[in-house]
């Protein structure tokens, strides 16, 4: 999906949110925001949407102060998003190594968790929207030699609660409720809506592994 004379930059480096963007049609930029996330806490809510302004902003100045892809002459668009795992009040980051992978997924073996998306848009005018998403996954009871295959496998690393429902870590998961592309990095429907484009079917109320009927919203 060009848009003309538009030019959408997604400020971060995460591969999962790359595709999902390819994979719903539309044409952008990437420019990470060189900025560090340790500096944010507070609960997972508040977490992923200062990150995900932060984001937004640091790269909306970088775009601005060096006219990166010639953004002085277009419609300027900046997007950012963070995601983090939330369990029982406690904000869970990504592994620090396979230790910590395997610690975080002992601890949300057998229980609920939530998955919470932080959306920030920097639109042409230099207003900044935002958005908040959250999504419950219930994961099966894992035994250690589960937990040690998967961490083996490589899935976990440098992904929020040490597993990613769009690969490998579907086997760890009995089900959820909400947002199957929140749970993966971005709320689709909610950052096409923030971007004023036609928000797509993403239908995730018919996968496999929704519990609940509540879907995107």
């Amino acid at each position: 999906m060009i848009v003309s004379n538009r030019l959408l930059v997604l400020a971060s480096a995460s591969p999962r949110r790359r595709d999902l963007l390819h994979q719903y049609g539309l044409d952008f930029h990437c420019l990470p925001a060189d900025i560090d996330e340790r500096q944010v806490t507070g609960d997972a809510a508040l977490v992923a949407c200062t990150l995900s302004a932060l984001k937004a902003r640091w790269v909306y100045e970088k775009v601005m102060e060096t006219n990166f892809e010639n953004a002085h002459t277009s419609e300027l668009w900046i997007l950012g998003s963070d995601t983090v795992v939330a369990f029982r009040g406690d904000v869970i980051g990504k592994p620090a190594d396979d230790e910590d992978a395997r610690r975080i997924l002992g601890v949300l073996s057998g229980n609920v968790h939530q998955v919470v998306s932080g959306v920030s848009v920097v639109t042409p005018d230099g207003e900044v929207r935002q958005t908040v998403e959250m999504s419950s996954v219930m994961f099966r009871t894992l035994t250690e030699e589960e937990i040690a295959a998967y961490v083996a496998s490589g899935d976990a690393e440098g992904k929020s609660g040490a597993y990613g429902i769009q690969s490998g870590g579907a086997s760890l998961i009995e089900g959820f409720e909400g947002c199957y592309f929140n749970i993966v990095g971005l709320p689709i429907r909610q950052t096409f809506d923030m971007l004023e484009l036609p928000a797509p079917d993403c239908g995730c109320e018919c996968h496999r592994l929704q519990l609940g009927d509540r879907g995107c919203e």
